[in-house]
Formats: C-alpha cells, structure tokens, sequence
C-alpha cells in the first residue's frame, strides 16, 4: 500500500446516521425490556424505529455510497479464508469499508434484528403487550414467537453487539480505528481509492427512503388497532 494517502469520504452521512441511530435504539429496546412496566411503552416505539431503520438499511445497500453497497462487502468463501489468513490482496481493497469479517458481522446483526422484530410484530405476552400482527397468526404461533423475542432473540442481539464492540477495540489495539471514519466519514487511504457519494442529491434520496420506511412502520403499527 501506498505511504501516501488522502483524507476519502466512506461513510456517507446517511450510513453513519443510520449506524447510530440503531445503536440507539437497540439499546433502548434491551433496557427497556429489562426495566418492563411501563417502559414497555417506549420498548413498542423503539421497536418501531429498529423497524424503520433497518428498511432503510436493506434499500440504502443497493442505492447508497460506494462502501455502503452490499455488493461491496457481500465476500466469497475465498474472500474470506484469504482475510482471515493475512493473505487478502492489496488490490482488494477489504479493510477500506466492511471488512469480510466486519460483513459476517453486518448481516449477522441485520438478519437477527429482522427477526427480532418479525417475533415481536406477531408476539402477544398475555399481559400488557399484543403485537400489531398478532392477529393474523395462530394462537401457538404468537406464544412461540413471544418466547422465541424474550429468550433467544434478545440474547443473540446482546451476543452480536458484545462481539461488535469487543472488535472495535481489537482494531483499536491494532491502530485501526474504525469509530472516527463512522462519525466523520473520511478515512486516510491511498490516492485513487473510491470515494462513496456523499452530497445533496444523495442525502435527498436517503432522506425520501428514510420517510418511506417510517411511514411503512407507522402503518404496521396501526394495524394492530
């Protein structure tokens, strides 16, 4: 790799927002949980937003910046053998964004919080809380589900969350990191590295994505009314 390098826009604004939005939320979904009560109240709403902006996330992958792309951290077998070897090659470019082992990770998340919140939509606690999809699912189901969001589901977000975190201060050890270029956007990387888009007419279109996944999550919410 090049000793000389650039300050290169990775993350665009929206990916970052995103990001942090859902930590947010996550956290505020696993302590409320814990807390129950009232709190559960704001544990619906903030399942709601996990909802919203996990949607935005799965259409931000096919339009978004060039590093928020699932094609770009969607890695073959081979891919990820060699990283995880020490044998990636410089032209691949993988610890630019998601590296083959931060992409494991990415998915990961973003499939069990899919789930997370499918299990709530259709869960009924038969105390306080029925999901607003309960409804249309069998009696058995929705007490499965229930079970299946306060026992496993919630652990493995914990899991993910705890690895995440136990990476990024990895990386840290390793002076890589990986936090700065998630609230600035910018990394220092070699000249003629692909920069993601990051400007008006990119954040508009996130913006336009953003209330379209909001609106759909309201309207979930409403049909359990």
């Amino acid at each position: 790799m090049s000793a000389v390098t650039v300050p290169t826009r990775i993350w665009d604004l929206p990916t970052r927002l995103f990001h942090w939005l859902l930590a947010a939320a996550v956290i505020g979904c696993v302590v409320t949980a814990k807390i129950g009560g009232g709190a559960m109240v704001w544990h619906t709403r903030l399942g709601f937003c996990v909802l919203a902006l996990v949607v935005f996330r799965l259409a931000w992958g096919f339009v978004g910046g060039h590093w928020s792309r699932f094609v770009r951290f969607a890695y073959a077998p081979g891919t990820l053998l060699r990283y995880l070897r020490g044998q990636a090659r410089p032209e691949e470019r993988l610890d630019v964004g998601h590296s083959p082992a931060g992409a494991l990770s990415v998915f990961a998340l973003l499939g069990v919080l899919m789930a997370q919140v499918g299990t709530g939509l259709v869960s009924d606690d038969e105390i306080a809380f029925v999901g607003p999809l309960n409804r249309y699912v069998a009696t058995d189901t929705g007490l499965a589900a229930t079970s299946l969001h306060k026992t496993w589901g919630q652990w493995l977000i914990i899991g993910l969350v705890a690895l995440h975190v136990l990476a990024i201060v990895a990386y840290l050890v390793r002076r890589n990191n990986l936090v700065r270029p998630m609230i600035g956007g910018d990394k220092l990387l070699p000249p003629g590295t692909p920069a993601s888009a990051d400007g008006v007419a990119q954040r508009m279109l996130a913006l336009v994505l953003a209330a379209a996944a909001g609106a759909l999550a309201w309207w979930v919410s409403r049909l359990g009314q």
